[in-house]
């Protein structure tokens, strides 16, 4: 396998609020040392399910820096700085770079939809604007709009660009990435082993927040040739990926209810558009994690 530059683990982690809707520091630490203490070897900050869309750039600074203070000699530290706006993201790149974040996520800009001359310019600038290794997002679902290829292929040249982080469930231009030199990790945790089969180094995920020492264990596993071993954990998992992934607005608020449940965290707040998981939706949450004798 490929080495894995950002760990092999990471779990995209929640950004935990108080009940004024302010960022919750010591929460965020107290994640962050869960998360390195249960199978983690790296964290994604500010990303989709970090709720970025909805802190500030002050507030993804604050957060980083916590937890970089928690677990920064752990493990590897990754800041979310992709935006729909170049200029903003050129800024969050260099606060990351200044705290001493060990890697940045950069995902395509969303909404505005560019065409991929500007999804390379966007990549160009931010990227220019620091040293710090470059892990690219994609993730159509949520941008609207899939990196092609020959984008990729630009962007292979680039010495700070190693790795790509892939949500678009096209697991077999896993192979065409890393052929082209980038260490690819699995964007979604149902199709990591998928992922893997075709030459991924490891994942994002978010069951990690629960599931962090059996989604390592099913990856070393496959690493070590033993399949049927790697295909039995994933498996065992499937109720808890459907249980975090079945909610409509699942990623910052079934993960936050997985954290409650853990007592992690002693709420599940999250930032309006986001509601928060009803009793219902917590139920089924605690029946999926149970199933996967995570709970």
């Amino acid at each position: 396998m490929t080495s894995a530059p950002f760990g092999t683990v990471l779990t995209a982690m929640v950004t935990p609020f108080l009940a004024d809707g302010s960022v919750d520091l010591d929460g965020v630490q107290k994640v962050a040392k869960h998360l390195v203490d249960n199978g983690n070897d790296g964290i994604v900050v500010s990303g989709t399910t970090g709720e970025s869309p909805t802190t500030t750039g002050a507030e993804d600074g604050e957060t980083l820096a916590a937890v970089k203070d928690a677990v920064g000699d752990r493990a590897k530290i990754v800041a979310g700085v992709g935006t729909n706006d170049t200029r903003h993201s050129v800024e969050l790149a260099q606060q990351a770079a200044k705290v001493g974040a060990d890697g940045l996520l950069l995902v395509t800009p969303y909404y505005n939809k560019p065409s991929q001359a500007g999804v390379l310019n966007h990549f160009r600038q931010v990227v220019d604007a620091t040293d710090v290794p470059v892990m690219l997002y994609d993730v159509p679902g949520r941008t609207g709009t899939k990196i092609a290829l020959d984008t990729y292929r630009a962007t292979a040249g680039w010495e700070t660009v190693i790795a790509v982080k892939d949500a678009t469930g096209d697991l077999a231009r896993t192979a065409q990435l890393v052929d082209l030199g980038y260490a690819v990790y699995s964007g979604d945790d149902v199709n990591t082993l998928g992922y893997l089969a075709y030459g991924a180094v490891g994942v994002v995920s978010v069951a990690a927040h629960v599931a962090g020492n059996q989604i390592r264990a099913m990856i070393e596993a496959f690493g070590a040739g033993d399949h049927a071993e790697a295909l039995r954990i994933h498996t065992s998992l499937v109720p808890a990926f459907e249980a975090v992934m079945g909610v409509a607005n699942y990623g910052a608020t079934t993960a936050k209810g997985a954290m409650e449940l853990l007592g992690v965290l002693d709420n599940r707040a999250v930032r309006s558009p986001l509601v928060q998981l009803d009793e219902a939706e917590v139920a089924a949450l605690r029946t999926g994690l149970e199933a996967a004798g995570l709970l």
